[in-house]
């Protein structure tokens, strides 16, 4: 019931903001139209709004974990148009703050410990407050000062549900959807699933604020929170209290005089060499997470916070990623052409001087333009989305990576509206390169190998006689997947289902339309008996499930 009530919300939101036109000529759209009676025209200022404007509307007027999922999917520029993936970036988790007394029962849970044995003092009024967490003042021992992050009560069961109902709604818009192919709904419900629950893993975010400072330790560049791992839990995050003036607000900046110039310099440096030396990136790199320390003016430098949301790529990726780039610097469309392909991202079949016309149909445009204006994050995003036409496949990494990217270009420019990205950034990835792929680093990762490769030398010689033994005797097996044929057997087993579902949806009826005719007993709703009702609606809802997908 609670379910069916929560749906019933969302689709009113979804009526009230005139959503319904993004689910033109499906099924869903027609069962949407009968609830419009019942739901309140939305205000003509609301109406004349573009769709993106709407949706960001709606998904505030829904709550904190829908907003969440509105932020999570301005990552995916892949998968949605750019007009909705703008305005989602503007989604603002800030919600009201829950009771200052159970926050300090929430850590005395999560600490085991009573607040005054674990802390000098715990202000229980919070600093700020978001959908997953907030964050209260506090005191160790001895007077050192640090927050202390403290889960939502009840936050877990709530995303369990709502995400729940996100799957339902997800499987209904990909049986009913034109679009449901490039959409991919359940893909989407699922990396949004993946992300709450790490956010919901204060620990872990704990591990990633300790991982990215001991890679940025001693830097003049980049400055992160310590850790305080005894005051530490699933539950509940205690870190080094920090001040700072956030990265947008130039005013401030320029009161405090701080070298802008140099410090959107930085920013650029930071991010690449967080991606290609470190393999390990901020991918929540706005302003209200990005701080500059007040006390360092002439040499400048940021400050980290919130460390839910961060990004890693694979080494294939990695190295594919940073070629790309500098095919980019190098006006190479031929080499961008070869490494979609080479990287996988694209299938071998695809015709290469074809993918070099397309690469350098976008490019050419904003060489056109001085360097300072142009964006890296804007060329890689059109190059993503005109390879699409091409069957490209991306990780969601990449995807994240990319949006991260156009985040820290656009703190840049707000810091140095001047500021030449690419003369900054080509050097820093061209020296890590160099390091990255030079024969000392290939040295060091044998040596590092070598423990490894001597445990196995010793099967070398049984593996390779087995092998030839095979060969020569005709007894080799040659093993084989095809991604077609995987494809294929789903299809057929989808197409299974929905059969079944098309027999016994129109059986139901059949069945309520008798029990109606026959007058059967039993309790009556609008003169019609009950169990007529509840075999017509299992039966509409039999038949919604055998939908095809268009």
């Amino acid at each position: 019931m609670k379910s069916a009530l929560r749906a019933w919300r969302i689709g009113r939101v979804v009526l009230h903001y005139r959503l319904d036109d993004l689910l033109d000529d499906t099924p869903a759209q027609r069962w949407l139209r009968l609830g419009k009676p019942f739901v309140p025209r939305a205000p003509a200022q609301v109406a004349a709004l573009p769709r993106g404007a709407r949706l960001r509307l709606a998904l505030q007027e829904l709550g904190p974990i829908f907003v969440k999922f509105g932020q999570i999917l301005s990552t995916r520029r892949d998968l949605i148009p750019p007009d909705i993936a703008e305005e989602l970036t503007l989604l603002q988790d800030r919600v009201a703050p829950f009771d200052g007394e159970r926050a300090r029962a929430r850590v005395e849970q999560e600490l085991a410990r009573d607040i005054r044995d674990a802390f000098e003092t715990f202000d229980t009024t919070p600093l700020a407050s978001a959908s997953i967490a907030q964050v209260h003042a506090a005191t160790l021992p001895g007077g050192r000062e640090v927050v202390v992050k403290v889960l939502r009560p009840d936050i877990g069961s709530q995303i369990a549900g709502d995400i729940a109902l996100l799957e339902s709604i997800a499987a209904i818009v990909e049986r009913a959807h034109p679009n449901a192919d490039k959409i991919r709904p359940r893909e989407i419900v699922a990396e949004i699933e993946n992300t709450l629950a790490a956010e919901l893993d204060l620990q872990r975010e704990a591990g990633n604020a300790s991982l990215l400072r001991r890679n940025w330790a001693g830097s003049p560049d980049l400055y992160v929170p310590e850790v305080i791992w005894s005051h530490t839990a699933q539950g509940a995050m205690t870190m080094e209290r920090v001040r700072g003036i956030p990265s947008d607000d130039i005013a401030a900046l320029d009161a405090a005089g701080i070298d802008r110039k140099a410090l959107a310099a930085k920013g650029v440096r930071v991010f690449y060499q967080q991606v290609f030396r470190d393999n390990f990136f901020h991918a929540d790199a706005h302003a209200g997470n990005i701080w500059v320390d007040p006390e360092r003016k002439t040499d400048p430098r940021f400050i980290a916070l919130d460390f839910g949301i961060m990004g890693q790529l694979s080494r294939d990726d990695q190295y594919w990623l940073a070629e790309n780039f500098m095919a980019i610097f190098n006006r190479d469309y031929r080499r961008i052409a070869e490494l979609h392909v080479q990287a996988g991202w694209m299938p071998a079949h695809i015709r290469i001087d074809e993918l070099e016309a397309a690469a350098r149909a976008v490019c050419e445009p904003y060489f056109t333009r001085p360097l300072s204006e142009i964006s890296l994050a804007e060329v890689l995003a059109k190059l993503f989305r005109t390879a699409q036409r091409y069957e490209l496949t991306l990780q969601p990494q990449l995807i994240l990576l990319q949006k991260t990217l156009l985040n820290i270009e656009g703190v840049g420019r707000q810091l140095d509206p001047q500021i030449d990205i690419w003369a900054v950034a080509k050097p820093v990835l061209e020296r890590i390169l160099v390091e990255r792929y030079s024969p000392q680093r290939a040295a060091q990762e044998f040596r590092k190998r070598l423990p490894e490769i001597m445990t196995h030398a010793p099967d070398m010689p049984r593996l390779v006689h087995a092998w030839l033994s095979q060969q020569v005797e005709g007894r080799h097996e040659l093993s084989m997947r095809s991604r077609d044929l995987t494809e294929l057997t789903q299809t057929m087993k989808g197409l299974q289902r929905r059969v079944v579902a098309a027999i016994l949806g129109v059986g139901l009826l059949i069945v309520a339309a008798v029990l109606y005719a026959l007058e059967a007993g039993g309790p009556r709703l609008l003169d019609v008996p009950a169990s007529a009702w509840i075999a017509g609606i299992g039966g509409l809802w039999a038949l919604l499930a055998a939908w095809p997908r268009r």
